[in-house]
């Protein structure tokens, strides 16, 4: 079992940034791929920014230039630098990794940006 602990989101204004942190802890011996997704009310889960199998990164295009993902691999983390956020950037932001061929999710933290 894995298992994720998120921190990190809040309230802010638009212009203002926040930084996310997913720990993830318990049978990690092949973690595969690190990232986040959020999701707005009444809207599907979306990709934020992930690293690959091959330590690549990948962000969506709202996102790019705004946000960075970086991670520690000794501490299992990795975080969200959210830069400049807007107020369509409000959402529940989920931590996931891959471990082996299974996904696993966190509880999700919201963020919310006012305007």
């Amino acid at each position: 079992q894995v298992q994720l602990v998120e921190s990190g989101g809040g309230l802010v204004q638009a212009g203002e940034s926040l930084r996310l942190s997913c720990a993830a802890a318990g049978s990690i011996f092949r973690l595969n791929t690190m990232g986040w997704y959020r999701q707005a009310p009444g809207k599907q889960r979306e990709l934020v920014a992930v690293f690959t199998r091959g330590s690549n990164t990948n962000y969506a295009d709202s996102v790019k230039g705004r946000f960075t993902i970086s991670r520690d691999k000794t501490k299992n983390t990795v975080y969200l630098q959210m830069n400049s956020l807007k107020p369509e950037d409000t959402a529940v932001y989920y931590c996931k990794v891959l471990v082996g061929p299974v996904d696993y999710w966190g509880q999700g933290t919201q963020v919310t940006v006012s305007s």
